[in-house]
């Protein structure tokens, strides 16, 4: 059975809804009963500081400490030395640790997906969760001295844990969440004319094309942006979104990126936009490529 046969039965899951639906409202309401705080912990744990998703760096540390552990366990089982068990003992505290920030980041990313990647991530955490109370089990076994019941439930754990991050992997390489959508194809060196500069309105975004690539105008405040149309984020067509102050708002998912220069004013984007250089000729708006944006601050 391969990747797309499992992933695909998983979407066909319907009784998933409900949970999902209903998660997706509980973490959207926390941060925005947050307000300007709650908006900065949510930019925070997507990663817009970062440049990149944070999620896959933080969960690289439950799954490399509960790596060691199951090793250690093994070693301990083998050879019954204290040293190996002691080790395993701390090294699955330091991965239900990372476990902890792992899932705040991961749910986080998740509210602000769709279709066929939320029910994948929904299965994802809902594995990670079930690995995570093995865990939970083990530790408190290994406290209490029962340690072959403990390696038992750190060795099911560690199982149930590699499946998630198989699915996890499915969201990446295959949904394509957390990955940069927009379309970075060069623009040529020299102007291309796009659009007369009377038919732009003011604060209106405009979809253009310039040599095949799709790009959305904003004229404010007497000057005149260009940044590309499809959202890093999943693709979303910036030019059917609003703009807000000096940025444009994704109507997908909600990124802000600058007019100015295309960085991530508001997540879940963690990629900048690219941006293009633009003048006026003869009452005509032509575009350029302008190089790559800065990494959003």
């Amino acid at each position: 059975m391969n990747s797309e046969v499992i992933t695909n039965k998983i979407g066909e899951q319907e009784w998933l809804e409900p949970i999902e639906t209903g998660l997706q409202k509980g973490v959207e309401g926390v941060f925005s009963a947050g307000g300007v705080v709650g908006t900065k912990a949510e930019n925070f744990l997507h990663g817009t500081w970062l440049g990149h998703a944070l999620h896959p760096a933080i969960v690289a540390v439950p799954l490399g400490a509960w790596t060691v552990a199951a090793v250690l366990d093994v070693s301990d089982a083998v050879q019954g030395n204290d040293h190996f068990a002691r080790a395993a003992d701390a090294a699955v505290g330091i991965g239900l640790v990372g476990a902890a920030a792992s899932a705040v980041s991961g749910l986080t990313d998740w509210h602000k997906t769709d279709g066929k990647a939320r029910r994948i991530g929904i299965v994802h955490g809902m594995l990670n969760l079930t690995a995570t109370g093995l865990y939970v089990a083990s530790w408190v076994l290994r406290k209490r001295r029962e340690r072959d019941a403990a390696r038992v439930c750190g060795w099911l754990g560690f199982a149930v844990s590699n499946v998630a991050g198989f699915l996890g992997g499915e969201l990446v390489y295959s949904e394509k969440v957390g990955v940069d959508h927009a379309d970075r194809t060069p623009l040529a060196d020299s102007f291309v004319p796009v659009m007369r500069e009377e038919d732009l309105a003011e604060n209106m975004p405009q979809l253009v094309e310039a040599g095949g690539v799709k790009v959305v105008l904003v004229r404010q405040n007497g000057k005149i942006f260009a940044l590309q149309n499809t959202c890093s984020h999943l693709g979303g067509p910036l030019a059917e979104g609003k703009v807000e102050g000096n940025g444009i708002r994704c109507p997908w998912h909600g990124s802000c990126f600058a007019l100015e220069d295309g960085t991530v004013q508001e997540g879940p984007a963690t990629y900048p936009q690219p941006k293009y250089e633009v003048r006026i000729n003869d009452g005509q708006i032509e575009l350029r490529g302008a190089g790559k944006p800065a990494i959003a601050a």
